[in-house]
């Protein structure tokens, strides 16, 4: 064989290698989990409040990024009176759009 084959073969041991290592890995963090976690219920309780904080926060942080937003281009609406125009006409479509 050649010299390019040796290195496929060597790659793909290696990559065997990694892949059993890493299944093994797994394997074993999921044992642990269910020894640590043996009711059920409470796993998906934990689960289900977790993600309804994690809807919240989302949520939450969103808006407060949309406030932000909109404070940044009042500002700039105040301070460069060129883009104010433009800011009020945005604003007007968005209240029409509303209704």
């Amino acid at each position: 064989m050649t010299k390019k084959h040796n290195n496929i073969f060597t790659r793909v041991a290696q990559r065997l290698r990694d892949d059993n290592e890493k299944g093994s890995r797994q394997a074993l963090l999921e044992e642990l989990f269910n020894d640590f976690n043996r009711n059920r219920y409470e796993i998906y309780k934990i689960n289900f409040f977790r993600g309804i904080f994690f809807g919240f926060g989302s949520l939450l942080g969103g808006t407060m990024l949309i406030v932000l937003l909109v404070w940044v281009l009042n500002l700039t609406g105040q301070l460069v009176p060129s883009v104010a125009g433009f800011i009020d006409q945005i604003l007007n479509v968005m209240q029409n759009s509303r209704r």
